[in-house]
């Protein structure tokens, strides 16, 4: 039986590192984002998992916490990268240095005061 679970085991890994291999650079955000729910499931599962306690097994308790900062790491992370992700494919339309333009002269303004 062990060695049915590692054959299947290693044939997902492979699968799952072929599919990723093959998706385009457009679709990297979609998937991340998708991933990034996917590890939002198994935060729920590791709760139920640190809070059920499985007849006041301390280790299992410990265990189910450790998944649990483990999970949120995941989501929290999940979600900077594709935040950072999508900033890549806003437009600029100038207004950032507009901006930076009355700054730099509200500043000069400022000097010439002085």
């Amino acid at each position: 039986m062990l060695l049915l679970e590692l054959y299947i085991f290693v044939l997902a890994a492979f699968v799952g590192y072929m599919v990723i291999q093959r998706v385009p650079p457009l679709l990297h955000t979609p998937l991340m984002a998708a991933t990034t729910a996917i590890s939002g499931i198994s935060l729920v599962g590791s709760i139920i998992a640190a809070g059920t306690g499985y007849h006041n097994n301390p280790l299992a308790t410990i265990l189910g916490f450790i998944a649990v900062i483990c999970a949120t790491s995941n989501i929290v992370g999940g979600f900077l990268i594709t935040d950072r992700m999508l900033k890549m494919f806003r437009k600029d339309d100038g207004s950032i240095q507009r901006e930076k333009e009355r700054r730099e002269l509200a500043e000069r303004r400022a000097k010439s005061s002085h």
